[in-house]
Formats: structure tokens, C-alpha cells, sequence
């Protein structure tokens, strides 16, 4: 079977929802493709499209109850200290991402449709639909181009002159349509100026103000070869022409999260005119050609292989249903994982915004959630593949909205809490909020007040600092905003009548607890996510010090304040505890585990390191596995796919890998199912956790080492991968057969030393010469690495 075929989602009929439709994007610009035959449907969005504009979002109000809520908390009054926080501490809701339009391409001719195909190629990121109609075969092709930030839409045929169509713009949101000339046709509109969630209550939640909101602009340019373009009833009319490439770009008056975008707005007409006169300097095929080019410089860094049978025969949605009906299918965990990678390339790329907890796709005004940057998990999650999976450089969204964060934070920090440094809570938008939201309905606590996100979201410099060792990104830009936040936790931790430095008030995201009055809360102090974030800050801030040569007695007052933080704790049950007591859980299956944090994407608990803490996580997932609702799929089971990983245990792994593989939408989005839900939104969040989890099972780079292949399913008898990046600058590839390692090839960027645990004795070579490896410790031998150079792994009884 062809690369270009294994890697390939296909149907045998058009999307008739938009959760079967097949997405698209170069980071900025994003498509979900229908594929119909008589009228195709390709949805828009661009991701700096959102309702409102820069506000003070602080509540002023809430730092005078801070004391009193302490006070309560301390005395064990839980339940009275949430409900003064709910009254009085929370902030506005965050806006909301917002769908811009629709392109439609209404065929002129109708009949019978045969050979029906469509699909997503995406080692190419090119969809393509073909079929047959009255002796005619069609064929269109859609992508988005992030070398000509245009989206390419052709349109041929096997016989001259049959291709006929008229293409029309339009949107939910206000807005008008002109033909400024025969071939190009122009949508211009506004976004609301402020959108209550899908989840608030309101009697108006669009709300359009005169002069407010975000103004864009859609500009669709048509390009026919024979044939010609004129006006026609609805849009572009193209008649009797060989083939037709439209071109489409788009782009908003944003111009910052400070500048109002109605009043002191980029101008989206100039964007558009410029980036469609350069990509009309080019033919269709040079237009393809740079575009895959661009694109497969990051896909093809890393190539998963399994030597197991599958059913890629079968279009995509049948697959699905196979998997359901207990057939195997090996080959689609392969699809699944480099779709991640996909979606991670078209969602974000340097310069635009990060991905959101849609990606870029979306079609609704009031999207699940806002479709905002939740970051108590979701955002973070997005993010998890990006350095294993060796997409470094979409990593830098995520970098630019902390810049942002840390500006806006300081402020949040000061009102709210009367500190230094910046604070987020647990969810941001393109104005980048962060105080607690919760709106006028006041919104629980257990998810509205969260001031962690900052620690959370600052591990991802870390990360990428410990992956690449760019040390000019630490100093100029990670190590910073790391600073910031360690200063708003040194200022944020009290202490307890026990003498620990804790977090109050403290929640553990969207969990509750009972506590001993038996009222059921979700504040108490010294949550265990809490205790595990600041130990990681300060820990990673005091490395980051150490390394730049700067801020001594800083680094002398984290690590005295790290040494007062709160162990971690077993509970009854043998689990590891979530809150400083060993409250019983008001739900036990919650879908939430962020108190393993410390396992993953942390490291602080570690099988090797730490065995007794690790055998509680592994407790702790038994339970949640023990009362988990069986409709309750999505991002919480990609992290579960990581969380056994990082306990070496494959099988379990496996189980939530197939468990998301038998639950996606058609086109592999992958779907929250929850009784609470009125339907199923999209959480793209779970096929990038899912993405990174795959990579988990097969390279590990925790505790100082690496590990190759720590959780291998039994099911993946046989297989490779190359490309994949590991932290202290290397970059592996694997080889193995009958389960059991062949070959392992380590590139090292740096130089740094190699710690490799290994429970068979291995030999190394570089270049053909035998490197003596030294046993550091039972399992783990190191060697010394130079710059550049790469060495082989091999068993030493092969």
C-alpha cells in the first residue's frame, strides 16, 4: 500500500454534517470541506474572528472578601467560603470564537453521481472530491496555502468546456456581499460586540452596538481557463470553461489585544487585495507546489510504520464502525496519530493565533464553550505533541499568548489579590481575559475560580527550552514570564496553622469534594494540583536561574519556599489524595485527574523514581475507571492513554486508545460525549492528547532518560517510527520486531550527555565504531554525545 494512501481519509459520500466535513487551514485560515456533487459547502473561519473588544474585565470588588474566604477555609467552613467566592469574586464571561462564513459552488448541470470519492490526503493536506457525472468525471481540489495565505479551490474535468458553476459568499454574521468585479466577488462584515456562551442563560446573547465589533472581510477571486467569468445571479458565474481555480483569502481589523478593532483597526481590504495580487502571480501547480512543500517540510519529519494488518481498504467513517463491531484495526491508531499532527499544522503556525479548543473550525455563533483557550487542560493539551512530535515551531502561538497573558495577568494579580506578578484562571479569549469568568449567573467555583493556569501554562517554556536547549529563548523570552508567575505564587501562598505555605483559596479543576459537615464543596487549601504546579514552577525557575547565571537570592527564596509546600499524600483507598485531607469524592468517575499531574504531563512522580507515589496514580486510575461513564469519551481519555504510559502500562493505554478510536465524529474529530450535554461538541483537544500519547507509548524522555518503547501495546507486534524529539536536544528513531526493540538511531543536537534505561544490555556505534556505554545504574547506561552526531542502538545479543 502506498505512503500517500495509508495516510489518507476517504468516504464514499458528501458530508452532510458539518462534523463530517473535512477540515482544512494553514493556522490562519481554516475550511471544513463537504464535498457535494450539484452544490458544494466549504465552511470559513479565520482566527482572530471574535466577538467584542478590549475591556477591563477586573471585578474591583472581590480583593475585600479574600481575608474572609481565608478565614472560612482555615476553619473548615468550605461550602460558606465557595459560596462568597461565587457572590463576589468572579469575572465576565470570556467572548466567543466566531464562524465567518461559507463559500458555495453551485454546479450548473445535475444527473446521476457515480464513482463517488471524497478525501483528505494528508501527507499533501490537499482534499480532493471526484465522481462522474453524465459521462463526465469532475474533480476538485481544496487546500489552504501557508506560503500564499490564500485557500485554493480547482475545479476540472476530463472533457473541455463542462465545467460551469457559480461560486456565492455568505455569512451568520452581519454583513453585505458585492461583485466588485466580473471575477471577483467580496463579503464584508462585523462581529458582535459582545456573545454570551452557549452555556449562559440570557434573553439576548448576540449583541450588535454601533460602532463595535470586529470588522472582515471574505474576498473569493475567480481564474478560468477557456470559458469566461461574468455576474451572475447570486456570485461568480463561470461558464463552459476546462477547469477554474478560485482563490480565497480573508482577514479582520484586529490589530491587537489592546487597539479597538472598530475604531483603531488594521485595515482587512489591504490584507486581502495584497496576499491574492501575489498568489495570482502563480499557475494552480506552482500554487500546489508551495503549498506542499511548505507543509511537508513539518509532516514529514516523522513517519509511523506498523507491520500489522488493518482495514485501510475501507473509507474512514466504515473503519469506525468496524472498530466498533470488535474488528481490528491497527493501521487506523497510525491514521489517528499523524491526523494530530495535521490538525496541530493547520490550527497553528508562527504568527498567528494559538489553537483553540476547536482548532480554527468553527460554525457557530455561540460555539461549545466559546470556543475560547480553556486552560485549566484543553489548551495545554493541544500542545502536548508539539515538541515530541517534532512541531516546535507551532509551539510558538501558545508562547505568544503568554506575552500577552503576563501583561494583562499583572493587572488581574493586582486587583483581584493585591500581588505582584501576573495570574490567569481557567479561561482566556482573543482580548485575552484573565480574571475568574462565571458571569452574572455566577458560575461554580469548582471551574470559574482557578488562579493556576499561569504555572500550568509555563511549563510549555520550559518544555521546549528542555527539548530544543535554545538558551536565547530563555533568557529573552520563557524565562521572564516564568518569573512573573513564581512571583505571583510567592505573594499567593499563606501560611497554615501547620506552618506549610498552601494555596488559599484552592480548587481542584471542576472536581468536588465532601467534606466532614457533609456539604458537598469545591474550595478547600492546597489542592494537590496546586502543590504539584508551584513545586514545578519554582523548580524549573530555579534550573532556569541556575543556567542563566542570574537572580541568586531569587532562586535562594523559591527554593525555601518550595521546601514548605505540602507533600504529597496517600489516601485511604491507597490513591493519591487530591485535596490536602482525604475528603471523600462526590465523584468518584469525575472525569477530571489533575492531581496525577506529577506523572504527566509533569514528572515529578516517576515509576523508577518515585514507585510508591506512582502506585497510587495507578490507584487512582483504577477508581476513576471503576465509576467512569461509559458515554464519557473525549480529552480525558487521551490523558489517560498518557497517564498509563508514563506507568508502563500498555494494555491499559491501548484500551483508551481504542476507546477514542470507536467514538470519533466521521472525519476523526473527536467528540465529548456527556449525559449533561445536549450533544456531542468537538474536542479537538483529545486528538492532539491523543497524538502525543501514541508518542508516549513508544519514546520517553522523563527523570533524565530516555526510554524506548516504555508501553508498546502487545497489539503492535511489529513496526517503526522516525523523528521523533526527546527532551535534552535528541531526536530517535525505533525499529522493532516480535515486541522487543531491533534498533533504535539517536541524534544529538546538542552534545549533551545520554542516559538510556534499557533492560537488555545494548551496544552503541557511531559511524561503525563500537561507544562505550558505562552502567550508571541497574537498566540505564549513558554515553557522552557530541554536536550533531548520531549513534546507533543495537541489543547486545543481536
Amino acid at each position: 500500500m502506498s505512503k500517500d494512501r495509508s495516510m489518507t481519509m476517504w468516504y464514499r459520500k458528501p458530508a452532510k454534517e458539518w462534523v463530517e466535513a473535512l477540515p482544512v487551514g494553514n493556522g490562519r485560515l481554516g475550511g471544513m470541506v463537504f464535498g457535494g456533487t450539484e452544490q458544494e459547502r466549504i465552511q470559513l473561519n479565520e482566527d482572530t474572528l471574535w466577538s467584542g473588544h478590549p475591556y477591563d474585565p477586573a471585578n474591583h470588588k472581590a480583593l475585600p472578601h479574600l481575608e474572609k474566604v481565608r478565614q472560612l477555609n482555615f476553619e473548615g467552613r468550605y461550602a460558606e467560603a465557595q459560596e462568597q467566592i461565587e457572590e463576589h469574586m468572579l469575572g465576565p464571561w470570556s467572548e466567543s470564537y466566531q464562524a465567518m462564513g461559507d463559500l458555495y459552488l453551485r454546479m450548473e448541470n445535475a444527473g446521476d453521481v457515480t464513482d463517488y470519492r471524497r478525501e483528505l490526503n494528508l501527507k499533501r493536506a490537499v482534499c480532493r472530491t471526484s465522481f462522474v457525472m453524465n459521462g463526465v468525471r469532475y474533480v476538485r481540489e481544496v487546500f489552504v496555502s501557508a506560503a500564499d495565505q490564500v485557500m485554493v479551490i480547482h475545479l476540472s474535468a476530463d472533457q473541455p468546456g463542462t465545467v460551469s458553476v457559480e461560486a456565492s459568499l455568505d455569512s451568520l454574521l452581519e454583513h453585505q456581499v458585492q461583485q466588485t468585479a466580473p471575477d471577483c466577488l467580496v463579503l464584508q462584515g462585523r462581529s458582535p460586540s459582545h456573545v454570551e456562551p452557549l452555556h449562559a442563560k440570557s434573553i439576548n446573547p448576540v449583541v450588535y452596538e454601533e460602532g463595535k465589533g470586529m470588522r472582515f472581510e471574505i474576498r473569493l477571486l475567480a481564474m478560468a481557463d477557456q470559458g469566461h467569468v461574468k455576474r451572475g445571479e447570486h456570485g461568480l458565474q463561470v461558464e463552459r470553461a476546462n477547469a477554474v481555480t478560485f482563490l480565497l483569502t480573508a482577514a479582520t481589523s484586529y490589530n491587537g489585544v489592546e487597539r479597538d478593532p472598530f475604531l483603531d483597526g488594521s485595515n482587512p481590504t489591504e490584507k486581502c487585495k495584497e496576499w491574492l495580487n501575489k498568489a495570482t502571480a502563480y499557475s494552480y501547480q506552482q500554487l500546489i507546489q508551495r503549498h506542499t512543500s511548505d507543509y511537508r517540510e513539518l509532516f514529514d519529519r516523522v513517519e509511523l510504520v506498523l507491520g500489522v494488518p488493518g482495514l485501510s481498504d475501507l473509507p474512514t467513517d466504515e473503519r469506525i464502525e468496524a472498530l466498533r463491531d470488535g474488528r481490528e484495526d491497527a493501521q487506523l491508531a497510525v491514521l489517528f496519530f499523524q491526523y494530530g499532527r495535521y490538525l496541530l499544522i493547520s490550527s497553528s503556525r508562527p504568527g498567528t493565533q494559538p489553537a483553540n479548543l476547536q482548532g480554527i473550525w468553527n460554525d457557530r455563533m455561540r460555539p461549545p464553550w466559546a470556543g475560547n483557550y480553556t486552560v485549566n487542560i484543553n489548551l495545554q493539551m493541544n500542545y502536548w505533541l508539539a515538541e515530541s512530535c517534532n512541531l516546535a515551531e507551532c509551539h510558538a502561538p501558545l508562547f505568544d499568548l503568554l506575552e500577552d497573558l503576563r501583561v494583562a495577568g499583572r493587572e488581574t494579580a493586582k486587583i483581584h489579590y493585591g500581588a505582584s506578578g501576573w495570574v490567569c484562571h481557567h479561561a482566556v479569549d482573543l482580548w485575552r481575559l484573565s480574571t475568574p469568568s462565571g458571569g452574572p449567573s455566577k458560575g461554580p467555583a469548582s471551574w470559574a475560580f482557578w488562579p493556576m493556569a499561569g504555572p500550568w501554562l509555563c511549563q510549555h517554556l520550559w518544555e521546549h527550552y528542555r527539548f530544543g536547549g535554545d538558551r536565547a529563548f530563555l533568557e529573552e523570552k520563557a524565562y521572564p514570564i516564568m518569573k512573573e508567575a513564581a512571583l505571583f505564587l510567592l505573594d499567593w501562598l499563606v501560611k497554615d496553622p501547620e506552618g506549610y505555605l498552601v494555596t488559599n483559596p484552592s480548587t481542584s479543576p471542576e472536581n468536588t469534594f465532601i467534606g466532614s459537615d457533609g456539604k458537598k464543596s469545591a474550595v478547600s487549601i492546597a489542592s494537590t494540583l496546586d502543590n504539584t504546579l508551584i513545586w514545578e514552577l519554582f523548580t524549573n525557575c530555579i534550573e532556569a536561574s541556575a543556567d542563566l547565571k542570574t537572580d541568586m537570592e531569587f532562586r535562594q527564596e523559591l527554593l525555601a519556599a518550595r521546601d514548605r509546600l505540602r507533600p504529597l499524600r496517600i489516601g485511604r483507598y491507597g490513591q493519591l489524595q487530591e485535596w490536602f485531607e482525604d475528603f471523600e469524592e462526590a465523584e468518584p468517575g469525575h472525569r477530571h485527574t489533575v492531581h496525577l499531574y506529577a506523572l504527566h504531563p509533569g514528572d515529578q512522580i516517576d515509576p523508577y523514581v518515585t514507585p510508591e507515589l506512582a502506585e497510587a496514580c495507578r490507584v487512582t486510575l483504577e477508581r476513576r475507571r471503576q465509576h467512569e461513564q461509559e458515554d464519557a469519551i473525549g480529552w480525558c481519555f487521551a490523558w489517560r492513554i498518557n497517564q498509563f504510559a508514563r506507568l508502563g502500562n500498555a494494555d491499559m493505554a491501548h484500551h483508551y486508545l481504542i476507546k477514542l478510536l470507536q467514538n470519533p465524529f466521521p472525519n476523526l474529530f473527536n467528540a465529548h460525549r456527556h449525559p449533561k450535554l445536549l450533544f456531542y461538541p468537538l474536542t479537538v483537544e483529545a486528538n492532539f492528547g491523543a497524538t502525543a500519547g501514541i508518542a508516549e507509548l513508544l519514546l520517553q524522555s522523563q527523570a533524565g532518560e530516555l526510554r524506548l518503547l516504555p508501553a508498546l501495546p502487545k497489539e503492535w507486534t511489529e513496526g517503526s517510527i522516525r523523528g521523533l524529539r526527546a527532551r535534552g536536544g535528541f531526536t530517535v528513531d525505533l525499529a522493532w520486531k516480535e515486541g522487543k526493540l531491533s534498533e533504535a538511531r539517536i541524534h544529538s543536537l546538542n552534545g549533551h550527555f545520554c542516559r538510556l534505561r534499557s533492560e537488555q544490555p545494548i551496544q552503541i556505534s557511531a559511524r561503525a565504531e563500537r561507544i562505550q556505554a558505562e552502567m550508571i545504574e541497574p537498566y540505564v547506561y549513558g554515553f557522552r554525545t557530541g554536536t550533531n552526531q548520531s549513534y546507533t542502538v543495537t541489543m547486545a545479543d543481536s
